[in-house]
């Protein structure tokens, strides 16, 4: 389909369909704006001048969208959060095209942008139409390879029966049978979404109704709530998805093992790795995953001075720009911090009690390696179904309502886990793990530092204490620094800070 179809499409949908006046506003402002700072700021700060810019933009809709409180009308922020995506990725591609290749990571050399686009190409990439209400987002450089047809290059050397099948001379592989099965399911899941939300709500949960069950049936209640709601996002994302397919974009080449076509480039979500997770990170990573990746690309790593660890900062920074992200609904803020402790807690049993369930090798499961296995899956759903219920929710009151009727039990879990582990226990069970496997198993869960670096998945840092540590040694870092400097910096003591509130309170 040309490029100026494709942007008819996309207003036609705007205004014929959903009479979005103001949405197509919404984008020309972010679209504009972002192009104009690529364009004609220059320097280490243009995109952190279109980061701030674009970010601003959404805010101002999300806290007009909080006060307007009308969720049956069709609004624009879905489609401009996908679209902050899209354009804070493209201010550091055009910035990472003005740097030295050499000086680029492996990550930004193939996103790189030498050349500004054309504003025709531009447009036709910020009005994509497959992914312009609900993603998934995409670099720039995707977008072009496919225009270009680059994409579709089959690699030297590929066996020839495995080259994928075209239609007459389009260079684009044949695509409408795996669109059609990823729409047939988002399909389903639409239909699940529409009976299930008709039974498990957030009225029902809130209702008096609720409370007549037993603890164990609201918890089950509230863990069908989560499925109902992420079943409407699953039947949304496998639909664009889909749309993606047919278009070619979700072409990501030959698998060099089996030899057939893969589709999934723009793969947003894994169902069955979330509804089968059995540990946090399991069930973040495979949630959302372009976010994932955008806030891995863009900000964890962007705010990590070459050549350095990415710490304190870069964790702090990427959970702060996933939270204001979502938008400001008091809910997103409970399941964020919980969510974070929740990692700490997993990681610590993951590292800690699991190699008890493994041979001393650490590399084949003992027999009682699937009650380990069972009981931490019910764990971890039965932890996240209370974890997000508040992203559900949105307010504050209806968030503590209902947490508070299931007695608050993923708090407690969290709070007495965290205790345990900050107890004498933890180095008791890392004594008895040294005994039982010799210091083998413990040497390789415990690779050294710098050896692997663990991303914030949806900007959620994986070890909050680790991250406080971390901010604590940092600032000691500077501190010396600046003495070296010859700066004077005292770092104040307890009584000097407590001494300095009360001179402050009494003036």
């Amino acid at each position: 389909m040309p490029s100026h179809i494709r942007r008819i499409v996309s207003l036609f949908y705007l205004v014929g369909l959903f009479d979005l006046w103001a949405g197509i506003r919404t984008i020309f402002i972010s679209s504009a704006g972002a192009y104009a700072i690529a364009r004609y700021v220059d320097g280490p700060f243009m995109p952190w001048i279109g980061f701030v810019f674009l970010m601003g933009h959404m805010s101002i809709n999300h806290v007009y969208r909080q006060f307007a409180n009308a969720p049956d009308k069709v609004d624009i922020t879905g489609a401009q959060m996908v679209l902050v995506m899209k354009l804070t990725g493209f201010c550091w591609n055009v910035y990472d095209g003005r740097l030295k290749y050499e000086d680029l990571a492996d990550f930004q050399k193939v996103r790189a942008l030498p050349q500004l686009p054309s504003l025709l190409d531009f447009a036709g990439y910020v009005l994509f139409f497959p992914s312009l209400f609900a993603g998934p987002s995409f670099d720039y450089v995707d977008y072009h390879r496919w225009i270009e047809t680059t994409m579709f290059e089959i690699p030297p050397g590929t066996d020839p029966k495995n080259v994928p099948r075209t239609r007459k001379q389009r260079k684009i592989p044949r695509s409408g049978t795996p669109a059609t099965i990823k729409a047939i399911i988002g399909l389903v899941w639409i239909f699940l979404f529409l009976k299930f939300s008709a039974w498990y709500n957030t009225a029902f949960v809130l209702g008096d109704s609720y409370m007549q069950y037993g603890l164990l049936r609201r918890i089950w209640i509230l863990e069908m709530l989560g499925f109902s709601t992420r079943m409407k996002y699953y039947g949304v994302w496998y639909l664009t998805e889909g749309a993606c397919i047919l278009s070619g974009l979700g072409y990501r080449g030959i698998d060099p093992k089996s030899g057939s076509v893969q589709w999934n480039r723009l793969e947003n979500v894994n169902p069955w790795g979330i509804e089968t997770a059995q540990n946090s990170r399991a069930y973040l990573e495979n949630w959302n995953k372009n976010t994932n990746n955008w806030l891995r690309n863009y900000m964890y790593l962007r705010v990590t001075p070459r050549g350095k660890k990415p710490g304190f900062r870069a964790s702090l920074a990427t959970f702060i720009t996933s939270a204001f992200w979502h938008g400001f609904y008091p809910g997103y803020y409970l399941s964020f911090v919980l969510a974070a402790f929740l990692q700490t807690v997993a990681k610590n049993f993951r590292r800690h009690v699991r190699p008890f369930f493994l041979t001393p090798d650490g590399q084949r499961p003992t027999q009682y390696k699937i009650y380990y296995d069972i009981l931490s899956y019910f764990l971890t759903q039965a932890a996240f179904c209370f974890t997000t219920a508040p992203f559900v929710l949105l307010t504050l009151p209806s968030s503590l309502l209902v947490w508070s009727r299931v007695y608050f039990f993923a708090v407690l879990g969290t709070a007495a886990s965290m205790a345990f582990f900050a107890s004498p226990a933890k180095p008791w069970l890392t004594r008895q793990l040294n005994t039982r496997n010799n210091r083998k198993l413990q040497q390789q869960q415990s690779p050294p530092n710098g050896s692997k670096i663990e991303h914030p998945l949806m900007g959620l840092p994986s070890d909050p204490g680790q991250e406080l540590d971390e901010a604590v040694r940092e600032i000691k870092i500077e501190v010396e620094a600046r003495r070296k400097r010859g700066s004077s910096v005292n770092m104040p003591t307890g009584q000097a800070t407590k001494a300095a509130i009360e001179d402050k309170s009494i003036k």
